[in-house]
């Protein structure tokens, strides 16, 4: 499914209680946005928000970003209002439902249910709205694969960084960053790779979180730069000004690019009757194989989904 899903290097948070930052994020240059009920949004707020939302969504002038809602989770009074609100009013102008706090596979099956209800009773392509998973405490790392397999309609598992440092009694205020006293290593790498391994094993993407000193794009960029090492498909994006940094760094270099492009043009040869039907062979001063060319289909897809584009192709050696 990661390949044929669209690209999330950036997801960009909107308040759905703010209608000018509605407006605004349609302009900027974000993968994904989602228009969120949560915690951005006062509970006095939230019945408006709703409206808010579903206005926006109607109103268009999106492009190519993928739209999605934040509801709120599955413990508060809100949740139900949520969803029926805003897929009723806006589903067809909707690309996902962004499911904070989730805790077990019962919480996606839940989700999946009730769009499934309103889009028969609207008449509603069925399927075609996606869940968004966002892993915030101990028990929903736990059960993170079995979320990831919960629905066809899960897209994409996220971290939520600063309820899930709240829920393990993390001593730290700084969201994003190394708790003090945690000198060795990444006090997070478990966390990410737990949810990049349920991910990767049930074809989903892999979100990384906020990183809420949004002035500091030198953190965000090295903060981002280690889940993007890993695999991490996107991050989330609280300012416009990470935006950008977010869309670089989770894209390949043009030069990575191109060198995977190059791998796969000359695997495909040398692997052909022309090239002598060979299971590996020298380029240059490398050494390809089958391995070689399933990690660079992997740069070449994220470089494609990015718009680059190659500048030279492979020259087969001469006979």
């Amino acid at each position: 499914m990661t390949e044929s899903l669209r690209p999330r290097r950036s997801n960009l948070a909107v308040p759905g209680s703010n209608p000018r930052f509605l407006d605004k994020a349609k302009g900027l240059p974000a993968d994904q946005v989602f228009l969120d009920l949560e915690d951005a949004v006062a509970p006095l707020a939230k019945p408006d928000a709703r409206k808010n939302i579903v206005a926006a969504l109607n109103e268009g002038g999106w492009g190519t970003k993928i739209r999605a809602v934040r509801v709120n989770d599955l413990t508060t009074q809100w949740t139900y209002r949520d969803v029926i609100e805003v897929v009723e009013g806006a589903g067809q102008n909707l690309d996902a439902i962004m499911l904070p706090k989730v805790q077990n596979p019962e919480q996606i099956v839940w989700l999946d249910l009730l769009l499934t209800q309103i889009e028969k009773t609207m008449g509603f392509e069925l399927g075609k709205i996606g869940i968004e998973a966002q892993i915030e405490n101990a028990a929903g790392l736990i059960a993170v694969d079995a979320i990831a397999k919960a629905s066809p309609r899960v897209e994409t598992i996220i971290f939520g960084p600063a309820d899930f440092m709240a829920s393990i009694n993390m001593k730290s205020l700084v969201v994003g960053e190394q708790p003090a006293g945690y000198d060795v290593g990444d006090a997070y790498h478990h966390i990410l790779m737990s949810i990049l391994m349920a991910a990767r094993a049930n074809n989903k993407q892999a979100i990384d979180g906020p990183y809420l000193q949004i002035r500091d794009l030198d953190g965000y960029r090295r903060v981002a730069g280690r889940s993007a090492a890993l695999g991490f498909d996107g991050k989330w994006v609280l300012h416009p000004g990470q935006v950008d940094v977010a869309n670089e760094v989770y894209s390949p270099s043009q030069d990575d690019y191109e060198h995977a492009e190059l791998i796969l043009d000359a695997y495909d040869y040398y692997t052909s009757e022309a090239g002598g039907k060979k299971g590996s062979a020298m380029l240059g001063d490398e050494m390809i194989d089958e391995a070689s060319r399933k990690m660079a289909l992997v740069i070449s897809a994220k470089g494609r989904a990015a718009g680059l584009r190659r500048s030279s192709g492979f020259t087969p050696p001469e006979a």
